[in-house]
C-alpha cells in the first residue's frame, strides 16, 4: 500500500483544489460519502477504495484541463476529499 500512497503524493493540482479538499476532509464519513461516489454494496477496503477514487480523478482531471463543459468542480472536490479520507485511514492501519 505505499505505493499507492507515494503515487498520492506525487499528484499536482490547482491550490484552490487541494485547499477546499482539505477543509472537507475534516468532516469525511467513509460509509455515506463511498457509496455515494463508488455505488452501493459492500464498501472496499481502503487501498482498493483510494484505487478506484484515483481512476475517477484521474479522469475529472483530464476533463478540468481539457476545460470540458462536462466537468463538474464540485465532483471533483467530493473525490479529493475521498481520497484524503481513504489515505488517512490506509495510513493509521500501516503505522
Amino acid at each position: 500500500m505505499q505505493d499507492i500512497l507515494g503515487i498520492l503524493s506525487t499528484l499536482r493540482r490547482p491550490r484552490l483544489l487541494i485547499r477546499a479538499a482539505r477543509i472537507g476532509s475534516e468532516e469525511y464519513r467513509r460509509d455515506p460519502h463511498l457509496h455515494r461516489l463508488i455505488g452501493y454494496g459492500r464498501l472496499p477496503r481502503p487501498g482498493k477504495a483510494l484505487m478506484t477514487l484515483m481512476e475517477i480523478e484521474g479522469e475529472l482531471n483530464d476533463q478540468r484541463r481539457a476545460q470540458a463543459a462536462s466537468y463538474s468542480i464540485s465532483k471533483h472536490v467530493e473525490i479529493l476529499v475521498a481520497m484524503m479520507g481513504e489515505a488517512r485511514l490506509l495510513r493509521s492501519k500501516t503505522e
